[in-house]
């Protein structure tokens, strides 16, 4: 009796799962219509395959939702004759193995609150959630995304600066450069360092950028600072220099753009998300297999705009090698008490399964109306002792409400790329500059 009476409870919340899912689906009939094309089993993509313009048709099951879009020209822009994708062999590089150890040994579970934010308990470092299952499945795998493998110090460099280039719907383009110091300061699995640094004891990530170029906006910065505590709000300080002075931002700012990009301050990382996890939950959708920007491909991604197919933007195949990767797709959406007034209402996540990393988004607006769709191409990127590992990326965002797109690349048409731990220089690792926010008062003196 009991068993049965657990086999009644089983089938009703599994049932109340899937339910859940079609619902959230119903909302947003394209995202609907792709889950049901995309799933089941299809025929493999043998390596070598050129996918183009003509022949695209016959792969769209391995296509995430917004690139059938772009492919199909249901959007402002259209793919030019010669434009398309090189398939090789799927390689899979997986994160360092001290960061695959450390979450192993970890008993990470989710938290749940009475003002309907979440939260992780038992976390130290790694990969939070190893196997991901339900409950919660959804939430984990945003867990998983957002504490990825990185190195625990990244910059760019005058002489390596990320580049984004913004096009408006006339085709104008505008490109910046930028400076940046990325810095994790807890739950660190790379050798030789301990596992939090003492000088940031209630602080885990910065994210330090300034401009390079052009000339009248250089020395426009801003520090982010993310806690350990995920319940503590991030902190947003921008450099002004016409002021000589900083400004602190609230958490409504995370809507504002970075330096007048489609990124907003929640996009801005190279793993596709920068918005934390206390305000977010997140609804597993379905694992598929997409075509995906990823891994050893070569370098060259800064060489704008001849790298691109213009005016739309995408990735030329003497630099974009695609593979066909296994991805878990999540819906995330801001907690319903803190949904108001916030910029998104879903943004659909598809998932590396192995280095979690996003490889593709498609984002709906606060009325579920689909705003951009972004490719984001990490590269692996060699690192020491560590090997190759996911630190550079590529991504470009399409705006497809307003026509409008911003390219972004930590690489130059040289393939120089960014630095990672040791090979960052001796200036950039200077902790009160660039983490801490009374660092931006050093700028221009």
């Amino acid at each position: 009796m009991a068993i049965c009476g657990l086999a009644a409870l089983l089938t009703l919340a599994i049932g109340g799962l899937a339910n859940a899912q079609e619902r959230r689906s119903a909302e947003q009939p394209d995202l609907r219509d792709w889950l049901a094309l995309s799933s089941g089993a299809h025929a493999p993509i043998s390596a070598g395959t050129r996918i183009t313009v003509r022949n695209w048709r016959q792969f769209e099951q391995y296509m995430p939702m917004g690139m059938q879009g772009l492919f199909a020209g249901r959007f402002f822009w259209r793919m030019p004759q010669g434009a398309g994708m090189k398939v090789v062999p799927t390689a899979i590089n997986p994160p360092p193995a001290a960061y695959l150890d450390a979450g192993r040994r970890a008993a990470v579970r989710v938290v749940h609150l009475p003002n309907g934010h979440n939260d992780i308990a038992g976390y130290s470092g790694g990969l939070p959630f190893p196997d991901p299952q339900e409950p919660d499945k959804g939430f984990k795998l945003l867990v998983d995304l957002w504490f990825a493998y990185t190195p625990h110090l990244i910059a760019g460099t005058p002489e390596n600066p990320f580049l984004t280039c913004v096009e408006d719907h006339f085709l104008n383009v505008a490109c910046t450069l930028l400076g940046y110091v990325y810095r994790q300061t807890a739950y660190r699995t790379d050798p030789g360092i301990p596992r939090d640094d003492p000088r940031a004891p209630d602080v885990w990530l910065t994210q330090w950028t300034q401009v390079e170029a052009p000339e009248q906006s250089k020395y426009t910065a801003q520090l982010t600072e993310f806690f350990r505590n995920n319940q503590r709000p991030e902190e947003l300080y921008v450099y002004i220099p016409s002021f000589r002075r900083s400004l602190r931002l609230g958490v409504p700012a995370r809507c504002t753009q970075v330096v007048g990009t489609d990124y907003l301050q929640d996009d801005a990382r190279n793993n596709g998300f920068n918005g934390g996890i206390a305000l977010f939950d997140a609804h597993f959708l379905g694992h598929r297999k997409i075509l995906a920007l990823t891994g050893n491909y070569p370098g060259g991604a800064g060489d704008f705009p001849a790298a691109y197919d213009m005016p739309v933007g995408w990735p030329k195949p003497s630099w974009g090698w695609w593979q066909v990767r296994d991805v878990d797709v999540i819906d995330v959406r801001r907690v319903p008490s803190e949904r108001a007034h916030y910029c998104y209402g879903s943004r659909i996540i598809y998932e590396d399964s192995q280095t979690h990393y996003a490889l593709w988004e498609d984002v709906y607006d606060a009325n579920l109306k689909l705003w951009k769709i972004a490719l984001v191409a990490p590269r692996d990127t060699p690192a020491g002792s560590l090997g190759m590992v996911p630190a550079s990326v590529t991504s470009v965002i399409w705006d497809v409400q307003n026509n409008h797109l911003t390219i972004g690349t930590t690489q130059d048409k040289h393939g120089h790329d960014v630095l990672i731990n040791q090979a960052v220089p001796a200036e950039y690792r200077d902790f009160a500059k660039y983490s801490t926010p009374g660092g931006l008062v050093q700028i221009m003196k």
